[in-house]
């Protein structure tokens, strides 16, 4: 493999779904203050919001993300008139 051709601060780093609390290392030039433990090794720790182990297009799961009531002030807006 070619040397010097990956950016500096490219390494392993443990990603961490938060909603099913599952983990993989893969290597990424991510900024992080925090370690955590995977297989017995420690690398950087980066908590991810929703991944592929999450996500309701690899899981088939239907969920609504709803961040800051966005859906129900559509739905106030828009909504059907019964």
């Amino acid at each position: 493999m070619r040397e010097d051709i990956h950016p500096k601060g490219y390494r392993e780093v443990l990603f961490t779904d938060g909603t099913s609390g599952k983990s993989f290392v893969t290597r990424s030039t991510v900024k992080t203050d925090r370690t955590g433990e995977f297989e017995g090794k420690e690398y950087p720790l980066y908590q991810l919001t929703i991944s592929s182990y999450s996500h309701p297009f690899y899981t088939g799961a239907q969920r609504l993300v709803d961040t800051q009531g966005r859906i129900d002030k559509f739905n106030k807006k828009y909504g059907r008139q019964s």
